[in-house]
């Protein structure tokens, strides 16, 4: 039976855990607002172009909320048909056709910087050169 004595073991770890529990409380105030995550560069930003939208973003079709085609059927049976190996083949074979789109479109940014295509002056000079009648390549 457990002795409730002033200065018995169980008072003592009592007083020890209640001690303990006191010197663990905070007295930090949590009453503020969070931090905005993404704030706008240029305040307004977002409102003036949302004001040019003709739709709201909710009434607009995403591409990929359309329709099945048979087509787009037929290629998803055979996808499911597949064993895991070769789904897996697939997979590697996509990501290796999107990794070269990758190389290629950093290769025509890079010649595109090198011929000065993305300044201004770059942009008279390409209409200048795309006549309606004659296509030069540079």
């Amino acid at each position: 039976m457990a002795s409730t004595k002033p200065g018995s073991i169980e008072q003592d770890r009592e007083q020890e855990l209640e001690e303990f529990g006191h010197s663990l409380l905070s007295m930090e105030n949590l009453d503020r607002s969070s931090p905005e995550l993404w704030p706008e560069k240029i305040p307004g930003v977002t409102d003036f172009i949302n004001s040019f939208q003709s739709t709201p973003q909710s009434a607009t079709k995403l591409p990929y909320s359309r329709e099945l085609t048979p087509e787009d059927q037929n290629y998803l049976h055979q996808l499911a048909s597949l064993p895991t190996a070769g789904l897996i083949a697939k997979v590697k074979d996509l990501h290796d056709i999107a990794y070269q789109l990758g190389v290629e479109e950093s290769k025509e940014v890079t010649r595109g910087k090198y011929l000065n295509l993305f300044n201004k002056k770059g942009i008279n000079r390409l209409s200048i050169l795309f006549n309606e009648s004659d296509v030069y390549i540079l």
